[in-house]
């Protein structure tokens, strides 16, 4: 039996052309002479499509779609598409999260999903029915079960197995009904490691059972999540036969008779980051509307990879940079920021931020000296007067953002945003947090990485600034300040803030395993947890690891509970 896996990058709620998008892939496959299609989860609206599952004829619009290509445009070719379907008789019964099956434009059957995932980023018990059916249909002289994403994996790929333990296994259910391969759409976001896990659990399958599993997953990226594809097939003897690749739209026809192992590309953590933030950039610009980026530049580390990874996405003529020197900004930062730059291809501009500084400053601090309070400057450090450069900054950018049309891109990483250690309305704002999952020692890496592999990586010189690299992070807000002053360094605290947020860890419970400065993990363990509320007006981030900043993360902000 030939299979067709088409991997593809729909845009959610854009079923005109999502469904554009399915035909030419069922013509191709065709073409190819495969006999069976297979499309990823909710294909014909794209993943997730959250609310707009509750208004009103979005589900009937992507049914009839589907409807349509099934009955139209199936001559010859076998389809799996997924779709949300009216749940039960249509009457009032909820919505299912389905596929549909249709062969020689005549509708073959339907599945719905059974399990439901409601954990992380996901909320399908919010929107879905759960079905209750072991659906095998016959296509292509072959009985083919069918599965969809949770129906697969059963929580085994995120650590939440433990939800399914009284649900009954569908994949045995499955072969229960005589079912000689296993298919199944899917529609599972990116996650650092998460592709060995879904390797294994495919070979667990077909080592249990005997059948082929044919995995087939969304590719791009929509609002905060990334879709890797590598859609995956293996064989009754659980050997991988073929597997898509990471981050491209493919339709690729796989031979289930056919015999040999494929090796997999295994991508590096700084590869795949690379790739993953690659694509979560130019899919969010791309679908919602923007062609252009810009982004501040201060001659530091973050601004050089975020600036890399959207020149790498959009291209030097679609990214412009700015540069907005103050009364502390050495001279190495403002010449990292050009050369940086020139490097990428891109422009940069000053915007130089004393001139708006002096102005605010001297109409606050008469209302300063009114109510009492001393002047920005009096005294140094001065936490008013370094927040205000940032903001002025902030300012600047969207401002530079609404003459040119380009989106802001925010330049925060996962460490400073976890602590509070970046400016609400000042270096926060923007459209998209690029690198709000990255922690500060893996951007160190990243950007390592990119300068000792660019011209793989598509640039035409190392592009990171070496003295960029080297130098000492400093937010160049104050007189000699560097980010040691008020952090420990980034090796302490990177363990720290991945064990508080995606390890969950109470701070007597890292002290306890790390022997780290007892007091110290208690200081970052509160900030982690009183900055919350920048964290919930940041722009939205793209998620790489278990546990990111956004729809995954759902802490309350007025609380006082203590770990």
């Amino acid at each position: 039996m030939k299979i067709a896996l088409a991997q593809l990058n729909p845009t959610v709620g854009h079923v005109e052309s999502n469904a554009k998008a399915i035909v030419r892939a069922i013509d191709e496959s065709r073409g190819l002479g495969a006999e069976l299609v297979v499309f990823s989860e909710m294909a014909i609206c794209g993943y997730p499509p959250r609310d707009l599952l509750l208004v009103d004829g979005f589900v009937e619009r992507c049914a009839a779609a589907v409807k349509i290509i099934g009955e139209q445009h199936t001559a010859g070719i076998a389809v799996v598409i997924g779709t949300p379907l009216p749940a039960g008789d249509g009457n009032d019964d909820g919505i299912a999260n389905s596929v549909v099956v249709y062969e020689d434009n005549a509708f073959v059957g339907y599945h719905d999903k059974r399990l439901l995932p409601t954990y992380d980023v996901f909320d399908e018990d919010r929107y879905f029915e759960a079905g209750h059916r072991s659906v095998v249909v016959e296509v292509a002289g072959k009985r083919v079960g069918l599965a969809i994403c949770e129906d697969l994996w059963r929580g085994d790929d995120s650590g939440f197995s433990s939800r399914y333990d009284d649900e009954a296994d569908h994949v045995q259910g499955l072969i229960d009904a005589g079912a000689e391969v296993i298919v199944a759409p899917s529609a599972s976001p990116f996650v650092l490691g998460k592709a060995d896990k879904h390797r294994g659990i495919l070979r667990g399958h077909a080592t249990t059972h005997g059948v082929p599993v044919v995995s087939v997953n969304q590719v791009g990226a929509n609002d905060d999540l990334i879709f890797a594809g590598q859609s995956c097939v293996v064989d009754s003897k659980a050997r991988t036969v073929h597997e898509s690749e990471a981050f491209e739209e493919s339709v690729s026809v796989v031979d289930l008779e056919s015999n040999g192992e494929v090796s997999h590309r295994v991508l590096d953590d700084e590869r795949a980051i690379v790739e993953a933030l690659t694509m979560g950039i130019r899919d969010y610009l791309r679908k919602c509307g923007f062609k252009k980026a810009c982004i501040g530049l201060s001659g530091g580390i973050d601004s050089a990879l975020v600036a890399a990874l959207g020149v790498r996405a959009l291209g030097g003529e679609h990214v412009v940079g700015a540069s907005m020197p103050g009364r502390f900004s050495s001279e190495g930062s403002k010449t990292d920021a050009f050369a940086l730059a020139e490097n990428l291809g891109m422009r940069c501009v000053s915007m130089p931020i004393e001139t708006g500084f002096s102005g605010v400053s001297e109409s606050l601090n008469p209302a300063f000296g009114e109510l009492g309070e001393r002047e920005l400057g009096e005294s140094l450090p001065d936490l008013t007067q370094e927040n205000l450069q940032s903001r002025i900054r902030g300012t600047m950018m969207m401002a530079l953002s609404n003459r040119t049309g380009a989106l802001v891109l925010t330049t925060g990483n996962k460490s400073e945003i976890a602590v509070g250690y970046c400016t609400l309305y000042g270096d926060m704002n923007g459209g998209l947090a690029v690198i709000a999952d990255v922690p500060k020692t893996m951007v160190f890496k990243v950007c390592r990485y990119m300068n000792e592999h660019y011209a793989e990586l598509g640039f035409a010189r190392a592009p990171i600034p070496v003295s960029t690299i080297e130098k000492p992070p400093s937010a160049e807000l104050a007189p000699d300040q560097l980010d040691s002053d008020s952090l420990p360094d980034y090796e302490v605290l990177d363990v720290i803030v991945q064990r508080h947020i995606e390890g969950h860890q109470s701070a007597s419970k890292i002290i306890e395993e790390t022997g780290f400065d007892a007091g110290e993990v208690e200081r970052i363990c509160k900030l982690i947890d009183r900055n919350e509320y920048k964290r919930q007006q940041m722009a939205v981030g793209l998620k790489l690891t278990t546990t990111a900043f956004g729809t995954g993360r759902r802490m309350p902000i007025a609380q006082r509970w203590t770990r």
